[in-house]
């Protein structure tokens, strides 16, 4: 028992209620594993399901199929794109060329397999299993629909995912046994980071310090975030971060940002630029503005004319 969770670093309460109910055999229908993003939610679920699978001590084929997505006893259910009258799952979104100008779903579609394959006898395992990633996206009529599943779960097992639980409705967080996930200590965070490669091989040192700050005790967050940063087009985030009050330069600049960025990326950016005006100014009226412009980005408000408004304001080109 001890060795299936060694790779999960950092999460010793979440560590002990998922070894408890392995050891116990007594499992639950549905759980949720919240936390944010990056601290190890999924590598958790992973390594719980494969105790479900193959027994406290857990085997290494169950975990290599469980990792590669093709375990006959398992459903994997991500936020998808709509993309040519498809939906692409997120992971693949790149690959496919989706443009990823809207914001990605768990769609009614998706949860309608959910039932019959938590219905149907195992072929491998004990039971069934069904993940649903980023559970917190459902659009309204999947959240009805995943409810009525928990209503009636049959003999499989429902893990659920979730960097914002309170964003679902309460019935569907009543109805499964929570597993939180806490921020890493830095103690924890630098071992996590020494045991993760950087592929780019880029200096840390180029790096904003802002990235360490915006993963906030997540090694997940701060490998995304360094992929985001390394992702932006060369000088965007400079002009951004030294926004002067000349109104073409606003202009030009709302212009770039969302031509070149797609809408993750243009969230990225905020919430990066967010953090560094907070840094350097303190000032409120900032912030409420910026967290209006992120409600109309997502909110799919026209992306350059809501840039366009939010800067000429921030510049004070404007009132």
């Amino acid at each position: 028992m001890a060795d299936l969770f060694a790779d999960l670093i950092g999460q010793p309460m979440a560590v002990a209620l998922m070894r408890s109910a392995l050891e116990r055999q007594r499992l639950a229908a549905a759980y949720l594993l919240t936390g944010p993003e990056g601290v190890g939610r999924r590598l958790g679920g992973l390594r719980f399901l494969e105790g479900v699978l193959a027994g406290p001590a857990g085997a290494p084929a169950v975990r290599r199929r469980l990792s590669q997505g093709n375990h006959p006893d398992l459903l994997w259910l991500e936020p998808t794109y709509s993309h040519q009258g498809r939906l692409v799952p997120v992971s693949q979104a790149m690959a496919e060329g989706v443009s990823k100008r809207g914001l990605p779903q768990i769609r009614l579609e998706q949860i309608r397999s959910v039932g019959p394959f938590l219905a149907r006898r195992a072929v491998a395992g004990p039971r069934p299993v069904v993940v649903i990633e980023a559970v917190e996206l459902m659009a309204e009529g999947a959240a009805n629909g995943l409810l009525k599943t928990l209503e009636e779960p049959g003999a499989g097992l429902l893990l659920l995912l979730s960097a914002a639980p309170e964003r679902l409705l309460s019935t569907i967080r009543s109805r499964c046994q929570q597993i939180p996930f806490r921020p890493l200590d830095p103690v924890a965070m630098a071992e996590v980071m020494v045991r993760q490669p950087d592929p780019s091989g880029s200096s840390e040192a180029a790096e904003p310090p802002e990235l360490i700050e915006l993963a906030a005790g997540a090694p997940g967050a701060l490998m995304e975030h360094r992929r985001q940063w390394r992702g932006l087009p060369s000088g965007l985030a400079e002009r951004l971060g030294g926004l002067t009050a000349d109104p073409l330069e606003a202009m030009a600049l709302a212009r770039d940002l969302s031509d070149a960025l797609d809408l993750d990326q243009q969230l990225w950016l905020l919430n990066w630029w967010q953090l560094c005006l907070w840094r350097r100014e303190h000032r409120l009226e900032s912030q409420q503005r910026l967290e209006r412009l992120r409600g109309q980005l997502r909110g799919f408000v026209q992306p350059r004319l809501a840039w366009e408004v939010a800067l000429l304001e921030l510049s004070g080109v404007i009132g």
